[in-house]
């Protein structure tokens, strides 16, 4: 299942399997182990860049095939497949308000072995759109410490759930206990006006963790404009990798973040 998966320069490849599903991992760099989560449609060219940056700044990546074809361009036709296929998947979970996907448990799993692998006080997990609010239940039964919610967008945006978490009450409490035994503390990423990811999304965030929680919200206006669709993607597709540029900063942030709660 790995040999027909293209290469990623710089990046190792290895299987990781957990209750009779195994999955490709993609691997870089030293150090804190960090789960970097492709958003939809795939590990794109932006994404692997990413991830790139992530371990050259210090963190040894973990970056798990979850869908789409690696290092595919984004098109309309390529996003519309991967979305179709993510819906119909038993393994994401799109309009489950008050409980996390079933993927997240194989996802729990890699962050053990990471941590066992790797070392340190814990795990960082950064999601991305789909994967965006993962890292949050993720911190019930793994060592994550250090999860980054970068335009969470699950569950998919209705009337009467703007403000939902797609996490369970359970996974809700292990997040606190997280922070007032662990010090962990939560990163959230949007851009203002993305209608996958509301500001009730992030005002929930604040109420429940409060000064655990640190939202950056950017003005749509300053997404990259040559990017795929409007702003959406703060750390990959809408970067504008330019110093002085506020998502240049939020990334800046994400891995200063990083470093605070995983480099001691």
């Amino acid at each position: 299942m790995i040999d027909h998966l293209p290469t990623i320069p710089g990046f190792t490849l290895a299987p990781h399997s957990h209750l009779g599903e195994t999955r490709a991992v993609y691997r870089r760099g030293h150090g804190p182990a960090v789960i970097v989560m492709s958003e939809i449609p795939g590990i794109t060219p932006q994404v692997a860049t990413f991830a790139t940056t992530v371990a050259d700044a210090g963190f040894s990546v973990w970056m798990p095939q979850l869908f789409g074809t690696p290092l595919q361009p984004i098109t309309v036709p390529y996003l519309t497949r991967s979305v179709l296929r993510i819906c119909i998947s038993k393994e994401f979970s799109v309009l489950a308000a008050n409980q996390s996907s079933p993927i997240v448990d194989w996802l729990r799993a890699l962050a053990r072995e990471a941590h066992e692998a790797c070392g340190g006080p814990g795990v960082g997990a950064i999601g991305m759109c789909l994967t965006g609010n993962f890292g949050l239940a993720m911190m019930l039964d793994a060592p994550v410490i250090a999860p980054v919610l970068s335009q969470p967008s699950l569950p998919i945006p209705v009337p009467g759930r703007l403000d939902a978490l797609h996490v369970s009450p359970k996974e809700l409490a292990a997040a606190h206990d997280k922070i007032d035994q662990q010090g962990a503390r939560i990163l959230g990423l949007r851009f203002h006006g993305d209608p996958l990811c509301s500001p009730s999304r992030f005002e929930r965030l604040r109420g429940e963790f409060g000064d655990a929680f640190e939202g950056i919200e950017i003005d749509a206006c300053h997404g990259n404009r040559e990017g795929f669709g409007n702003p959406h993607s703060v750390l990959t597709t809408h970067l504008i990798d330019e110093a002085g540029q506020p998502t240049r900063a939020a990334l800046d942030r994400t891995l200063a973040f990083l470093r605070e709660q995983l480099v001691k």
